[in-house]
């Protein structure tokens, strides 16, 4: 089962602030992709927020739209570094995964300035991951559709 953003939103709002505002403290982020031998491949990427959606924007040509034109799943890692040296697992290290789908032109024109991107791919996701430490404790709460949420705390 896979959910449009808007539909992750709904089922879990609370974590999809969280996880949302993680994406938007930086512009830069981790993709990880699979090659065509199946092995994995990681490359970095920007992300756009057009309700319902969640998009992912390619260069013509680039690998990471050849990987997913041919295999659409995907992992997405928030941008993990904090340009100020501190931790940002005090606000949270998000993680979304997926099946990412290529749409054509009239649907890359309402999310993207036309022009701007020769791929869109519309990410569906799968699963939301926002870990942080609370309290000494690290903090792991999830999403899947259709599963619902869960929380894990460890010393």
């Amino acid at each position: 089962m896979m959910m449009t953003w808007h539909e992750f939103a709904t089922e879990a709002p609370e974590l999809a602030t969280a996880v949302r505002a993680r994406f938007e403290a930086a512009t830069h982020h981790v993709l990880a992709t699979l090659r065509a031998g199946g092995a994995p491949r990681v490359s970095g990427t920007e992300v756009q927020y057009k309700d319902p959606d969640l998009w992912l924007g390619s260069m013509s040509g680039a690998v990471k739209a050849r990987d997913l034109q041919r295999d659409g799943r995907f992992a997405l890692h928030a941008h993990p570094g904090d340009p100020d040296g501190g931790s940002m697992l005090e606000h949270g290290d998000a993680k979304l995964s997926g099946v990412a789908v290529e749409e054509g032109e009239d649907a890359k024109r309402a999310a993207f300035q036309e022009g701007e991107v020769p791929h869109a791919f519309r990410l569906l996701l799968t699963e939301a991951v926002l870990t942080s430490v609370e309290d000494d404790q690290l903090v792991i709460r999830s999403w899947r559709a259709g599963a619902g949420t869960s929380e894990v705390r460890r010393t």
